[in-house]
């Protein structure tokens, strides 16, 4: 997918200021201009190519800078620029049209549309922001104009509506690139719900801001998952093939860490075909997972015996449940000792080992166990070494997690068990004689 083409763009606000031009005496609508002077524009309008035709006026305009035609001739050299690859000749062009006529929505929006591909492309942070910081500048002036001169106020707005989504979504890049979620999220959505519906399945359109939107949802603080869920759908329902993939991916991905699984999710792609945005209520059907102190509370009405769960699960619930739950699991195993083999030393003295026992803890090398030592240790182990421990249940704490363990020592290796000797019987062999 890409964003609208500058070609596309212009075509939106194509207005521009004209006259008639005649040497001399003027009728009604035309302008007279002196013999030199509609000699030198002549040869700027007859020019064949558009770089040759717009160097043409701007060297008109050096010679008659009060000319009366100056602000349609601006007007023609950015839009002759527009059609060569000289970025810079078109931004130096949009500028003097601003200079002139700073509500005019073809210079804005080649200033946004410029300004933001560099920002876009740009590798070096500081330049990136800078460019996006312009772009949303000239863009926020384009939402902000209240009219051109030479233009009928009726054809003015009509040209707003046609610029506001490109406006509004170079304003929300610039937002993004800044981390200001909640601004880019407002930005997107007045684009969307300003375009036709048809436009936002369009991928030449505004279907690529269907997916960013959805992206500014997951990437806010906390994440928001049931809007992003649903518009990522709605985009990978219209993303060509090629994109689909990784835009459905970021769509299941929201849905299940909201819903804690797939089930109801063809719910939702049946509906974002006909619609943008979500019905009202339709989010509030989708029941979030359970909380991890849920989780916790399950574990402990359907086990008889909380001195037997495994590790991974007593840790889970030490570490999530309430402060009431939490105690029920650690009373039932506090003052019992237990070997814990395969522990992942993080630090070590003579006095105290701490150590990675959960997956999790292993995984970070993070150390969610303390076994204080009941002798000082005569070898301390290495970092990064595994030991098998053995210690008592003494105390905890929640966040981070840490179990202290007491009258703790280290469980010796069993020696290696030798191999059997095979002992081969000697045979005799028997001289013969002859």
């Amino acid at each position: 997918m890409k964003k609208v083409v500058l070609a596309s763009l212009l075509a939106a606000v194509c207005a521009v200021p004209s006259a008639s031009i005649v040497y001399a005496q003027a009728a009604p609508g035309q302008v007279a201009m002196s013999a030199d002077e509609y000699a030198a524009y002549n040869n700027a309008n007859t020019q064949t190519t558009p770089e040759a035709k717009a160097k043409a006026f701007q060297a008109y305009l050096k010679a008659y800078p009060k000319s009366s035609v100056k602000l349609a001739v601006l007007t023609e050299v950015v839009a002759l620029y527009s059609q060569t690859t000289d970025e810079e000749a078109t931004l130096a062009a949009a500028d003097d049209l601003l200079a002139v006529d700073p509500g005019n929505l073809r210079a804005l929006a080649i200033k946004v549309y410029y300004l933001r591909a560099d920002g876009d492309k740009a590798t070096d942070p500081a330049t990136k922001q800078a460019d996006l910081d312009k772009a949303a500048g000239y863009a926020q002036q384009g939402l902000s104009a209240t009219g051109s001169t030479g233009v009928a106020p009726a054809d003015y707005e009509k040209f707003k509506a046609a610029t506001m989504p490109t406006f509004e979504s170079a304003i929300a890049d610039d937002d993004l690139a800044k981390k200001d979620n909640a601004d880019a999220i407002k930005a997107l959505t007045a684009e969307l719900n300003a375009v036709p519906v048809a436009d936002t399945q369009d991928p030449s359109k505004q279907l690529q801001d269907v997916y960013v939107l959805a992206q500014a949802y997951y990437t806010s603080t906390p994440p928001d998952y049931l809007n992003c869920t649903w518009y990522a759908t709605r985009a990978a329902a219209f993303a060509p093939a090629a994109f689909k993939p990784t835009i459905a991916g970021l769509a299941t991905y929201c849905y299940k860490k909201f819903h804690g699984g797939a089930d109801g999710y063809d719910a939702v792609e049946t509906a974002v075909q006909t619609n943008l945005n979500p019905p009202a209520g339709f989010l509030a059907g989708i029941k979030p997972a359970p909380k991890p102190e849920d989780y916790v509370k399950q574990l402990i009405a359907t086990t008889p015996d909380l001195a037997v769960l495994a590790i991974s699960d007593r840790e889970f619930a030490l570490q999530y449940g309430t402060s009431d739950d939490a105690n029920k699991v650690f009373d039932a195993v506090k003052g019992k000792s237990v070997e814990i083999p395969g522990a992942l030393v993080i630090a070590a003295t003579a006095d105290s080992v701490q150590v990675a026992v959960s997956d999790d803890a292993v995984q970070s090398k993070t150390a969610d166990f303390t076994f204080n030592m009941k002798d000082p240790l005569k070898t301390v182990p290495n970092v990064g070494d595994t030991v098998t421990l053995d210690g008592t249940y003494d105390s905890y704490t929640q966040k981070p997690l840490m179990i202290t363990m007491t009258g703790s020592f280290i469980v010796p290796p069993k020696p290696a068990a030798k191999a059997p000797v095979h002992h081969h019987p000697t045979h005799k062999s028997k001289a013969k004689s002859h």
